[in-house]
Formats: C-alpha cells, structure tokens, sequence
C-alpha cells in the first residue's frame, strides 16, 4: 500500500486548482496502467533510434551525418506525434479518438519487424540524406509515430479521467523512461545482444506496448470523469476559463525548445567528428537532454536561475576558448566542455519552458510547439546549415542564441529583477558580455578560412584546401593539403618537380610505401584502396598497373582532381568507385588484388564497420592468393593494432605491424598492419627490416559488438 500511496500522491503534487464542482479522482489501477504505458512507450521510443541508428550507420560509411539525419527524421516524426495527439484530443469525442487510435495501433504493429530489408543499401549513386530518410520512413515510421504521440495523448486522457489531477508529472514519468532507455542501449543492450536480436525484441515489446494502449484508449472512452451532459464533447475544450496563450508567449515557447535542439544535434556532430560515429556519442549528449527535461518539469525547485544561468555563462565562456584552442587541447576535454555547455544551456531552456508552462486545457498545444521547435532545430543542423553554411557554425550560431535567450527571459519576466532593462547598469554589464562573446565566436569562425583556396561541405563533412610550406631536404617548399575536418589527408608539394613524390603516411619507409616499392613480380599489379585522399598511392604505379580506390564521398574526388595531381599524373590506370568501400566491395565480382588498403582510420572517427571479421571476410575474397591487405591505424586516440591482431587471428592470417619516423621529403609518422595469408610475401627485405610484432593483445570486433571504448 506504501507503493500505492506514494505514486498517487506523486501525481496529486501540483495540480491547479479545479473550476468546476469537485469530481470523483479516477481509480489508481487506472493511474498505474497510464503510468506503466507512457513509461513503456518512452522507453521504446528512445531504445529505437540508437539502435536503427547503428543498424544502418555502415551503409553509408559510419560518418557523424547518419546519426544527424536520423535525428532530424526522428523529431519531425516527434512533431507529427504530437500534432496528431493534439488535433485528436482538441477535436474529436473520446469514443473517437479510442477508435482512431486503436486502428493506427493495429496498422503499426503490421509494419513490424523493423528489419531495414538489404535492397535499402545504397550502391553509391543516391544522395544520402533523402535515402536516410525514406528507409526510416518504411520500416519504423509507423511505430515511431505512435510511439511519439503517446506522452500527450495519454496525457491529455489522463486529464480527462483523473479530474483535480497534474499530468505534467507523467511527462516527467515519460522522460524518465527515455533516460533509462538511452542509459541501457550502450551499457547493457548493446553489449549482450546482436543487434537484429534487439531489432526483433523491440518488435515484440513494441506489441505488447500496443495492447497496453489499447487498454488505456477502452478506458478512456468508457470511464470519463466528465459531466454526462459533457462526456462526448472533445477531451480539452470544455472550458474557457483559461485563454488561449499569446502568440508571444508561443514563439518564447518555440525558441526555448529550438535553441537546445540544435544546441544537441552540433555538439554531438562536433564529438562524433572528433571521435567516431558510435551508439555511446549519440546516447551521452541525448542522455544529458534528457535529464534537463526531466529535473526541470519534476518540480519548479529542481530549476534555480539564481546558480543555473550564471553556471550557463561560464560553460559558454569556456567552450568559446576551447573553440579558439581546439589545437593545444585534446578531444577529451573538448568534449567535457562540450557536453557541460550542452546540459547547463538544455537546463536555462527547459527550466524556463517549465515556469511557463500553461494550464492543462492547454497541454497538447504547449507540447505541440515544442515539438515544432525541437523538429525546427533538427531541420536547421540537418537541411538548412549544408546548404547554406561552407563550415559547421551551427555550434556557434547555437551557443550565441543561448546567451540571447538568457537576456531575453530575463528581460520578459515580470518576477525577474531585471525586467524591462532594470536596472540599466546590469544590462549594460550583460549586453557588453554577449557582445564579447559574439566576437570571440565570429573569430574563430573566421580563423578557420585562414590560408584556404577552396572549401566544400557535403553530408560527409567540410573539406578544405590549404596552402602552406613543408621542409624538402634542406629547403622549404609550398604545399597544398587537404583537410577534413581537423585532419590532414594528403599532402602535395606544388613544383613541378616534385609533384609526384608521397608524402605524408604514404612516403618510401612507411608501411605502404615498402610493399608498393618492394621488388616482385614485373606482371603489372592490381591495388585496391578503401580511401581516396587526394590520391598519393597513385604515385606508385608503374605502366600496365590498375589502381582501383573506393571513396564514399564524391567531393573528395572532385578536389584530388580540382586541385593536385597524383591521379592526372598516375602512370598507371586508375579507377575511383563512389560508394562505402565494404558494401561495394561485398556486391562486385572477386577482384584478385595484389595489395589491398584500408586508409580509413588516420582521422579521428573511425569507420568501426571497415575492421570487423565479416568485413575481413569480405576483403579476403578480392584478395589474390599471395596478396597483401594493409591497414592504416596511425590515430592519435585509439590503439587498433589489437583489433587488426584479433581479426588476423580469427582468419589464420599473418601480420606485421612497421613504424616509421617522420622524413625531411614529406613524410609523417605512421603505423601500419600488413596482413597476408601466405607468410613469405612479408619476408621481403625491405618489409622484413622494418616489421615488429605488436604486444599480443587482441580485441576481435564482429558486426554486432564493436566498441572504441576497448581501445581507447
């Protein structure tokens, strides 16, 4: 009874005062069957979208752009719940609604399982985001809709057949589920179980929520706690004691909901584009969102605008200085300062949609704009800021607003000390520091056009070419590099001379260059190479030689062709293929490669689905019998030898790991695995001086269980 009591007094705390005679309180088996059916949605709701996250993120090359995408869908799916709950409840009777509903529940679970079906794998010639987008809409659409428009729905049924009570605490409950479902996905899910296991186990737990709702609409429809006279009249309309909010009041609503949106979607592009593209940096920024719901709409107290907004102002002072020094500072604590700017700006936004947040008669519409807000930053991170920004500002542009939202609030709310611009001097104070910090933003913004020639931006990331000077012996000479992101792939001395020579991770004594420049066979040679890069490993082609290199993003060619010359100038036949270079690989007919390269890891995210054992599989079918795959693992953040060491084992294979210093022609330290099934072709001379074995431990990565965390 203790239970009882205490989940009936949650829901009893902070309900308005009733304006109509006293109604009878709803029965608590009906409030643990609303609090048990909100709770399972959320938690389906948000166990979904990490897992069709990782499901399709090696279709489309494991780029930091998925998750975006996939964000977007998901909170405008959101939103169409949420319009959907609202038109429903505002509009049509309770018998109605339990009907309508009760249909959408019946077509939803027809769409299961939520399998993504192969044919949906793109060949290379689609553009990613409108693919992205149509494979979510077919196979989870459906079920995520429903899912999304539970929380208002229910609640508005809540309100309906629970009289006197406040259904903001469900919204709590809801949020509470999310959390827990975003906690357990990478912690313990994703750990356990394969991921097509998961896929069928959300499938049947997505049916056994349906009949829970079902109970729920019956219950609604039969039991209202309205007046008779009343009871088929639309659930939250029946009084008009409580105006409708000011269209002012609305568009705060919309910008306190949009501004930590996108606030979430360009933090989490940020640590992915620093890190990697994996379920954990989707899940901690979301999490982080999350709770900020859910401690601000428990209770008024939770929210102190006292210690928050001044804690705020600080954050966002100390990542405008990490933006600035992102060089001298490593990626972990970036992303601490990331993620705490991210929760302290989540906690102004919500914490002040929770002080103004309406009566229940207006429940539905109030969730409505925030949906609307949370889809309109997804579609800005997502759609808008590609199409018109060369860079990622949206970081910027995200935190700016933040700090003009902060004045705003303060200036709007007539309980705040500081309404209407009072006192004067304060706000000449605070005016001047959102003037400084907007500079501080702008500076970097521009520090990032320094020295570059040309610039694009597509789905993949930002690419950059940039002029500078590199030692050539005992001379200084002018280079061009290309950058992605904060990552050097490739670099070209400009004169004539010395055009051809490679540079960087590809000189003469790194890894590739031993096997490329080794003595063998005169026969010409096939190279495949996962990773185009401004094409360096052309330079080694000899006549009658094919080079063929896989390359998921069709700008990279288009400034390897634009602006250097190592595929113009190859001596050899070269082939660039568009599209991921595992799922291309697994659809052509056996290659027969003499040397095999997967350069896809010298950046900081890495492409997790390019090192597990089935993709081995793959790359060993296109290998020729006495072949040899090389495998890039230069990388500042992760050890992958024992990765590449577990994979080699599990395929009997032979490996040799070779270092290299940096030269004074170019070159950069590297580190290279060279894989082969038949051991003396890693006998070679100029292999064999330069090879070491690597510690011995391993750490085997397969399609379902493939964690970074292991080789951090």
């Amino acid at each position: 009874m203790a239970a009882v009591r205490s989940i009936d007094e949650l829901f009893a705390a902070d309900a308005p005062k009733p304006v109509a005679p006293a109604v009878e309180r709803g029965s608590r088996s009906g409030l643990w069957l609303y609090s048990l059916t909100i709770f399972a949605s959320a938690f389906l709701l948000f166990q979904v979208q990490p897992l069709i996250g990782k499901l399709i993120l090696p279709w489309f090359g494991g780029t930091a752009g998925v998750w975006s995408t996939c964000m977007l869908c998901f909170q405008v799916l959101l939103f169409g719940g949420y319009a959907y709950a609202h038109f429903t409840t505002s509009r049509l009777t309770p018998r109605t609604q339990a009907l309508v509903h009760g249909a959408l529940l019946i077509v939803a679970c027809a769409a299961l399982p939520i399998l993504p079906r192969d044919s949906w794998k793109p060949t290379g010639d689609e553009e990613p985001v409108s693919r992205i987008v149509a494979l979510l809409g077919v196979t989870v659409g459906l079920p995520f809709f429903v899912l999304s428009a539970t929380g208002p729905l229910l609640q508005g049924w809540f309100s309906r057949t629970h009289a006197g009570r406040s259904p903001y605490r469900l919204y709590a409950l809801s949020n509470a589920g999310s959390l827990l479902a975003l906690i357990t996905f990478p912690a313990v899910f994703d750990r356990l179980l394969a991921t097509r296991v998961l896929a069928n186990l959300w499938s049947w737990s997505f049916a056994a929520f349906a009949s829970l709702c079902a109970v729920c609409a019956w219950t609604m429809a039969t039991q209202s706690r309205l007046p008779t006279a009343k009871r088929d009249q639309p659930a939250l309309s029946e009084t008009n004691a409580f105006p409708q909010p000011l269209l002012g009041t609305r568009l705060l609503w919309f910008a306190l909901a949009m501004v930590p949106s996108v606030l979430l979607l360009a933090t989490t592009n940020q640590a992915c584009l620093d890190v990697a593209s994996v379920p954990f940096l989707w899940v901690l920024p979301l999490t982080l969102y999350l709770l900020s719901f859910i401690i601000c709409f428990d209770n008024d107290r939770w929210y102190s605008r006292r210690f928050v907004m001044p804690a705020a102002a600080l954050a966002l002072a100390s990542v405008c200085f990490v933006l600035r020094a992102d060089a001298e500072i490593s990626v972990v604590p970036q992303i601490i300062a990331y993620f705490i700017t991210l929760f302290l700006c989540a906690m102004v936004c919500h914490g002040e949609l929770a002080r103004r947040r309406p009566p229940v008669e207006h429940l539905t519409s109030f969730y409505l704009v925030l949906a609307a807000g949370g889809a309109a930053g997804g579609i800005f991170v997502g759609i808008v800021s590609p199409w018109l920004f060369s860079n990622y500002y949206e970081l910027h542009l995200g935190l700016f607003a933040c700090a003009a939202l902060m004045l705003v609030v303060l200036d709007t709310d007539r309980k705040s000390v500081l309404f209407q611009g009072r006192p004067r001097a304060a706000w000449l104070v605070m005016l001047a520091a959102v003037s400084a910090f907007a500079v501080g933003l702008i500076h970097d913004a521009q520090g990032q056009r320094n020295n570059v020639i040309a610039v694009a931006r597509d789905f993949y990331g930002v690419l950059r070419v940039i002029r500078g000077h590199a030692p050539y012996d005992d001379s200084t000479q002018p280079i061009d590099e290309l950058w992605n992101g904060r990552i050097v792939h490739g670099t070209e001395y400009t004169a004539t001379a010395l055009r051809r020579v490679p540079t960087t991770y590809y000189d003469h004594d790194s890894g590739i260059g031993r096997v490329l420049s080794e003595p063998r066979s005169p026969e010409p040679r096939r190279v495949g190479v996962i990773g185009l890069g401004i094409g360096t490993l052309a330079a080694y082609a000899r006549p009658r030689d094919h080079f063929r290199f896989y390359e998921i993003n069709p700008m990279v060619e288009r400034m390897a062709r634009e602006y250097f010359h190592f595929l113009g100038d190859c001596a050899g036949q070269v082939d660039v293929i568009h599209g991921d270079g595992r799922l291309t690989l697994e659809r052509e007919t056996p290659q027969n490669f003499d040397v095999l390269v997967l350069d896809a890891f010298s950046g900081d995210a890495i492409p997790v689905h390019l090192l597990t054992v089935e993709a081995f599989a793959i790359y060993l079918r296109h290998l020729a019998p006495d072949g040899i795959i090389a495998v890039h693992i230069s990388n500042r953040y992760f050890e992958l030898g024992p990765v590449v060491d577990a994979v080699s084992h599990a395929h009997g294979l032979t490996y040799a790991a070779v270092a290299n210093r940096a030269s004074s022609q170019g070159g950069r330290m590297s580190l290279w695995v060279l894989v082969a099934a038949n051991p003396k072709v890693l006998e070679g001379e100029r292999i064999r001086k330069a090879a070491f074995q690597t510690n011995g431990r391993r750490v085997l990565w397969t399609d379902d269980h493939a964690s970074l965390l292991d080789v951090w």
